[in-house]
């Protein structure tokens, strides 16, 4: 059976994990191409992410347009989409379970009422 302090950093790092996967999910920066002109005038960055498109001009101005369809999207980044989608989801899931069914003996006193001392019970 792992030490408390194993169990409590595994806790932290899979939360830290799935806070990863948040902030990869909301990032727009999935695939990014760049296009470059005959002069610096022309150039522009564009930016793909799972719910969003950005346009970076060489004048610094970001524009950002939402998908207005799922069909919008090529084949690589719906999968993406529904992929980082499932993870999230499991991922929260198994947090959850790991915080809830961890071995935490001061979070398991029960009283019974046919014994009238505190009992700590072991699963």
């Amino acid at each position: 059976m792992p030490s408390m302090g194993m169990q409590m950093a595994g806790c932290a790092l899979a939360l830290l994990g799935w806070i990863g996967v948040l902030i990869a999910c909301g990032s727009p920066m999935w695939r990014v191409s760049a296009f470059i002109g005959s002069n610096i005038v022309t150039s522009q960055i564009m930016w793909e992410g799972l719910w969003m498109s950005c346009v970076v001009q060489s004048t610094g101005q970001m524009q950002c347009k939402v998908y207005d369809s799922m069909l919008a999207l090529s084949q690589d980044l719906q999968a993406a989409r529904a992929l980082v989608v499932v993870s999230i989801i499991v991922g929260l899931a198994g947090v959850l379970v790991a915080f809830a069914s961890g071995n935490h003996p001061r979070f398991k006193t029960r009283i019974s009422p046919l014994i009238t001392t505190t009992t700590t019970l072991q699963l």
